[in-house]
Parts: structure tokens; C-alpha cells; sequence
């Protein structure tokens, strides 16, 4: 599959440890994939050679991990950071209706950006929403089951309603709090088609603990913004992208092949080349 046209920036800092397994998965669907230190893009304490600017790629991905420790909050130091020195940058990349991916931690990354929910004018605005403290009060870390809401997000419009995906969660603050008239926010979220994913139980029934290992309000897994281009979700596709990382392998024959991470992953590497 030959994609090599297709730029595709995995950003990190100190405490990101899904960037190789991210890469790894977008380079095996044909990418062309860097590893891009936050410094990087802000031009500090780097030789020329290393200088990398936002506007080089075709897709930004925020990847899993402890970003600094998740001080303060989950992502919320990561994305001081972004805000104060790449802010404008990445505006003008949510603007020209690029996508932005977080995952897991890159999803807490996002929603401290205020690009989550988000706003139609791309800008990071005030933060409206934040994943918080799992109901459980622990880490979990388990397969769980999203169901596609069919939504604004364009990779995956094609899906029927309801498909669902196998995508293994860890995370310890992935509860969905909406700033706010918090019923009314998620009545709109959901009329505009930015619930991305719900939790599902694996017969594709509703969730309840474990299925939602958080305990998010009405099931939310993920989010986009209003012009879908901008998205996030707590589990963790690039987790389940080869069968052998499966959990059910050894009994269902071979580990060879692909797993649902490449398929979602896959949609948004389609999308993002030819964008329609």
C-alpha cells in the first residue's frame, strides 16, 4: 500500500510512550511518518537540520502516554506548551481542514487545546470540556468494544451506524465532563454528529462498567469537532492494528493479519489523501 506522499507528523514530548506503536501502525499502511519533538516545531534548541514546521504535514497525531508526567492535568501541560508556542500554526492547519488526531492522552491534549468539542473557526478556544478521573478512581486497562455513531467525521461515513471496533483501552482520567449546562452540551454534541464513539458492551448492547472503564455520561468514547476534521477517543486503535495483538488470537486461529485499529486507521489515511 503506497502512501509515501502522504506526510504524517506523530507528536511528542517528555512522558509520550505510543508514538513507536502509532508510527508503527501508519507506516505499515504506507505513510510517511515522523517522530517530531514539540522543540522541533518550535525551532528550540535544534540544529537546522532538525527544524521541522507544522505546514510540511497532511496529518497531525497526538499520541498516548504521560505527557509530562500529567501534572496539573491529563495533556494539560502538553498543551500549554503547544498554545504558547505553535498555537497559530496549528489554527491555520485545523483551518485547512487537515486532520488532527489524539488518541488517549493526545484526546486530554486536545480538549485542554479547546479543539474539542471545538468551535467551526478551528481556533483554540477556552477549555469547555475535560476527561477526568475515571468513576472507578483506578487505572484500567482492558479490550473494550466502540460503536461508530455515524457521525460528522468523514473517514468513516460510509460505515453503517452501529459498526462496531475492538480497541484496547489504559488510561486512569478518560470520564467525559462537558463544561456547562452539561445535558444540554451533550444534546448538541450529539445533534451535530460529534460523538464519535460510545462505549459498547461486545454484543453491541449499551455500556455499563467494565465495557465503560470510565464511566463518561452517555457512553462517550470520542469526540470531533464541528467540521470533523478534528478528533479524539480514549482507546487505543494502534493497539489492536495486527491480529496477533488480539486478545482472543490463540483461540481463533491464526495471528496473522490485521486487527480493527487497521481498519480505523486505514479510513483516515483514505480520507486524508483524498479528502471529498
Amino acid at each position: 500500500m503506497a502512501r509515501r506522499d502522504l506526510a504524517v507528523a506523530v507528536l511528542r514530548i517528555e512522558g509520550t510512550n505510543n508514538d513507536g506503536e502509532l508510527a508503527l501502525a501508519l507506516r505499515t499502511l504506507g505513510a510517511r511518518v515522523e517522530i517530531v519533538q514539540l522543540n522541533q516545531l518550535e525551532g528550540r534548541n535544534v540544529s537546522p537540520s532538525e527544524r521541522r514546521r507544522l505546514s510540511d504535514y497532511d496529518v497531525l497525531f497526538l499520541p498516548g502516554g504521560f505527557s509530562s508526567g500529567d501534572y496539573v492535568r491529563a495533556g494539560a501541560i502538553f498543551a500549554a506548551r503547544i498554545r504558547a508556542s505553535i498555537g497559530p500554526e496549528l489554527e491555520e492547519f485545523v483551518r485547512s481542514g487537515r486532520l488532527v488526531g489524539g488518541l488517549c492522552n493526545g484526546f486530554q491534549v486536545l480538549t485542554e487545546l479547546g479543539l474539542l468539542p471545538g468551535h467551526r473557526d478551528g481556533k483554540l478556544g477556552k477549555v469547555d470540556a475535560v476527561l477526568t478521573n475515571n468513576r472507578s478512581g483506578r487505572y484500567e486497562c482492558r479490550p473494550t468494544f466502540v460503536a461508530w455513531e455515524g457521525g460528522a467525521f468523514p473517514p468513516l461515513r460510509s460505515l453503517p451506524k452501529g459498526t462496531r471496533f475492538l480497541f484496547p483501552s489504559g488510561h486512569a482520567e478518560g470520564r467525559l465532563i462537558l463544561g456547562g449546562d452539561a445535558a444540554g452540551r451533550r444534546r448538541e454534541l450529539e445533534e451535530n454528529g460529534q460523538v464519535l464513539f460510545r462505549w459498547v458492551a461486545p454484543d453491541g448492547s449499551p455500556a455499563d462498567y467494565p465495557w465503560n472503564p470510565n464511566g463518561s455520561e452517555g457512553n462517550i468514547a470520542g469526540l470531533t469537532n464541528p467540521m470533523g476534521n478534528v478528533f479524539g477517543l480514549m482507546p487505543h486503535p494502534e493497539r489492536h492494528f495486527f491480529r496477533a495483538q488480539a486478545p482472543d488470537w490463540t483461540r481463533e486461529g491464526s495471528p496473522r493479519g490485521f486487527g480493527d485499529g487497521h481498519r480505523f486507521l486505514d479510513a483516515v489515511l483514505a480520507y486524508a489523501e483524498h479528502p471529498s
